[in-house]
């Protein structure tokens, strides 16, 4: 398994690795995680369009992708002209929704853990479940690439 439990200085040094891979590819971002924002790297595309990102690493391999609606409102109350990324790692890939254009499917309510720590106390959250299908990116075992 690619990710097992971890803390969060684990997840930091994951951001910060992301941040690094990317910007060998062409990105210009700079990792902001560590600074309670509610997005982890925030730079430019290779395209030098303004964008942030939010990441998430999850243990399983799901066939949605779960955003929360409280995440996905402020990433989405940024100015207009900053791209907004939603980066998933998981145990079959990577996929990174452009979430400014993006036709989002019907809020579902689930139970999560009540911080982005992880815990076994539950809370009932309002989440969006991405389809992989919606993903501007995909980098998995079936070797599919779409470019943002």
């Amino acid at each position: 398994m690619l990710f097992t439990k971890m803390d969060i200085n684990q997840v930091h040094k994951w951001e910060k690795t992301v941040v690094e891979i990317l910007n060998l590819d062409g990105w210009n971002l700079t990792w902001c995680g560590g600074e309670y924002e509610y997005f982890d790297a925030k730079g430019l595309t290779p395209k030098k369009n303004e964008c942030v990102i939010e990441m998430k690493f999850r243990h399983k391999y799901y066939e949605t992708k779960l955003l929360e609606k409280n995440k996905y409102q402020r990433l989405i109350q940024l100015p207009k002209k900053i791209h907004k990324l939603y980066l998933v790692f998981d145990s079959k890939g990577m996929y990174i929704f452009w979430l400014n254009r993006m036709n989002l499917p019907d809020i579902e309510k689930l139970n999560c853990p009540d911080t982005t720590l992880w815990t076994k106390k539950k809370k009932e959250k309002e989440v969006y479940l991405l389809d992989e299908s919606l993903a501007s990116y995909v980098n998995n075992e079936s070797k599919f690439n779409r470019s943002i």
